[in-house]
């Protein structure tokens, strides 16, 4: 069953489910906002989302008035899921008027870089359980990565709970301990940009060869955009198998790969800028 398969039984699941199985979102700006779209976009009834957002944009008030979605509801009641999105530097600030929400059977999920699980327990000690998570911004379009893990204490019930939420917009893989989640930031989190730079650089080497800059523009999105559907409707293949399979002996792609392999030169250069976010991330988590 590859990734989409997943999905496809995650958003069923979530979509279809105990309309007692409730979620609170805390902030929906661009990461929360993704995921809140995603959620609706993929059938889950408004009516088992409430969000706090302290300045709630145009969009998001439009939003859960057509889907029925609790904005800012002024009394507090444990829910099951308790999904942290703002700002890292404002979770002190808000946990006071949140931790009402979470009751002994609540699992506190945050997407928060740099807020430690031990962090979380702390401020939250009511909570059944904390889970650190890494989304990416294609949740939006039911195509996220997340990276999660916990702390332990929540049943597994709760854990497979917190993956359906997750997994209503995109893959969602448990991670072996928490120093992971700033390596899943590296790759995963900040990982479009890499791919959206890359549609940017084929585009520039297009203008440099002389082709005009909207159509090299085109060309050079639309190849990333079928790459990557590629890889999704062939998922038992690995990038590589892909990657051989149009490449012909002695060929133009041969030769542009060899520039691009050449003593590792685009591994090393993304071993690079991976590690620079690595580490980035290991400072905000202090």
């Amino acid at each position: 069953m590859d990734s989409a398969d997943v999905a496809g039984a995650n958003v069923a699941h979530v979509g279809t489910g105990d309309a007692d199985d409730t979620i609170l979102l805390v902030g929906a700006g661009r990461m929360g906002g993704a995921m809140l779209d995603g959620w609706l976009a993929r059938g889950v009834a408004g009516s088992r989302i409430a969000v706090l957002d302290t300045q709630p944009s145009d969009a998001l008030l439009r939003s859960c008035r057509q889907h029925g979605v609790a904005l800012n509801p002024p009394v507090a009641h444990p829910v099951n899921t308790l999904l942290l999105a703002v700002k890292p530097q404002g979770l002190d600030a808000a946990a006071p008027g949140i931790e009402p929400w979470a009751g002994p059977n609540t699992a506190v999920v945050s997407i928060l870089a740099g807020r430690t699980l031990a962090d979380l327990a702390a401020k939250f000690p009511r909570a059944a359980g904390c889970v650190r998570a890494m989304p990416n911004l294609p949740a939006s379009v039911g195509r996220g990565a997340t990276g999660i893990a916990g702390d332990g204490r929540l049943p597994e019930p709760a854990l497979t709970r917190v993956e359906r939420w997750l997994g209503a917009v995109g893959l969602v893989e448990r991670l072996d301990h928490e120093d992971q989640i700033d390596v899943v930031t590296a790759i995963s989190g900040s990982g479009p940009a890499y791919v959206f730079l890359l549609a940017e650089a084929l585009a520039e080497a297009g203008v440099r060869l002389g082709l005009p800059p909207d159509l090299a523009a085109r060309l050079g999105r639309a190849t990333v955009e079928g790459a990557g559907e590629m890889m999704h409707r062939h998922a038992d293949l690995a990038p590589a198998a892909l990657r051989q399979n149009v490449t012909s002996p002695g060929g133009t792609t041969a030769a542009a790969l060899a520039v691009l392999m050449a003593d590792g030169a685009l591994a090393d250069l993304l071993a690079a800028a991976a590690g620079a976010a690595h580490r980035r991330a290991r400072e905000l988590a202090g």
